[in-house]
C-alpha cells in the first residue's frame, strides 16, 4: 500500500487517476482541492482535504507519512510556479519519495516549442527546478509523465471518458474535417487513452525501481497521414485543409506577448481568441515534434496492453 497526495485533485485527469487508484483498493490517497471538500463524493480511501497551497507548513503535515505526490495544477495558472515549487520543497521537507510534476502532454521537445506554446512554460521551468534540486545529490525522485494528447479526442462527440472533458482535437472525426500544415502528413503525434494514462500512473505509484525522469507514456504513435488513412479504413474520409508553415510561423511571430486566460473565468470573448489562436499553434509545435512521446513507460511496464488507436477509431466510428 502506497499513501499517495494529489494536488489540484479537482481536475479532469486526476479525478480519472483517483478512481483508477480507488479500484485497486491498495491506496490511501489525500486529495487537495481549494473548493470546499464537501461537493466531492465520498471514495474508500480518499481524504478530500481543502488548501490553498499557499501555506508551506500546512504543506509538509499533509505530506507526513506521504510515499508520492503527483501533480495536476495548471502551469499557466501558476505564477512564477510559485506553488508548485512549494509543494516541491515540502515534499521534500515531509520525506516524500517520489514526486510527479504536472506534465500530462507534450514530449521532450516542447522546450524549443514555447514560442509556439507559451502556456506550457511552466512545465520546463519546474523541470529545471528538479534537475537543479538534485544537481549535487539526489533529495527526491521524479518522474515527468508524458502522454502526447488524449487518443479520447478522437472520438468526440462520443463519451468515453468518465471525468475528463474532449473536443476535437485538429482532427474532427465527427464533422471529418482537419487541418495540418502543407508537407506534415509524416509528422508524428502520439495518441494515449486517459484510461492508460491513469492505468501506468496506477502501476507506477507501485514500480518498485527508480522512476525514470522522463517519463513517456506511449499509447500509439500515428503520423497524421497514418490517422488520416484510418479514418478511411473506418468509412469516416477526413477532408484535409493545408495551411502553409510560415503564414502560420508569421501569425505567430506577429501576435507578440501571448497570454493565456483562465478559461474558467474568461469572458467569451477572451475564451474565443485562445481558443481560435491555439490552433495554429498546435500544428507548428506539432511539426515541430513537440507530441512526439517516447516511451520510458512502456519499456517499464511490459505487460501491460495499451489501447490501440486502430481498435479505438472502429470501437467509437466503426458503423456509425
Amino acid at each position: 500500500m502506497v499513501k499517495i497526495a494529489i494536488a489540484s485533485a479537482s481536475s479532469t485527469l486526476a479525478r480519472e487517476v483517483i478512481d483508477t487508484l480507488v479500484a485497486s483498493k491498495k491506496h490511501d490517497i489525500v486529495a487537495l482541492v481549494r473548493p470546499d471538500p464537501a461537493q466531492f463524493p465520498s471514495l474508500p480511501g480518499v481524504e478530500w482535504v481543502q488548501t490553498t497551497y499557499e501555506d508551506k507548513s500546512e504543506l509538509v503535515r499533509l505530506f507526513k507519512g506521504v510515499e508520492t505526490v503527483i501533480c495536476f495544477l495548471a502551469v499557466h495558472l501558476d505564477k512564477d510556479n510559485a506553488i508548485q515549487k512549494r509543494l516541491i520543497d515540502a515534499s521534500i521537507e515531509a520525506g516524500v519519495r517520489r514526486y510527479a510534476p504536472s506534465e500530462w502532454a507534450t514530449g521532450v521537445k516542447l522546450e524549443s516549442s514555447l514560442d509556439a506554446m507559451p502556456w506550457y512554460e511552466g512545465k520546463i521551468k519546474i523541470a529545471h527546478y528538479l534537475e537543479k534540486l538534485n544537481e549535487q545529490k539526489k533529495v527526491i525522485e521524479y518522474t515527468r509523465f508524458q502522454v502526447g494528447t488524449f487518443m479520447n479526442y478522437l472520438a468526440h462527440p462520443h463519451k468515453t471518458t468518465t471525468h475528463a472533458r474532449t473536443l476535437p482535437f485538429l482532427i474532427d472525426f465527427d464533422n471529418q474535417q482537419a487541418a495540418a500544415i502543407e508537407g506534415s502528413l509524416d509528422d508524428v503525434i502520439v495518441w494515449t487513452t486517459v484510461q492508460d494514462i491513469a492505468g501506468v500512473v496506477a502501476r507506477a505509484v507501485e514500480y518498485p525501481g527508480e522512476w525514470p525522469a522522463i517519463g513517456g507514456i506511449t499509447g500509439t504513435k500515428a503520423t497524421i497521414g497514418e490517422v488520416l488513412k484510418l479514418g478511411e479504413a473506418i468509412g469516416r474520409p477526413i477532408k484535409v485543409h493545408l495551411l502553409k508553415e510560415q503564414d502560420l510561423e508569421a501569425e505567430i511571430r506577429n501576435a507578440g506577448a501571448f497570454s493565456v486566460p483562465d478559461l474558467r473565468i474568461a469572458t467569451p470573448e477572451q475564451a474565443g481568441a485562445f481558443m481560435h489562436a491555439v490552433p495554429a499553434r498546435l500544428l507548428i509545435a506539432i511539426h515541430r515534434g513537440a507530441y512526439d512521446i517516447t516511451d520510458e513507460w512502456n519499456k517499464l511496464l511490459p505487460d501491460y496492453k495499451f489501447t490501440q488507436l486502430e481498435d479505438f477509431l472502429k470501437s467509437a466510428w466503426g458503423g456509425k
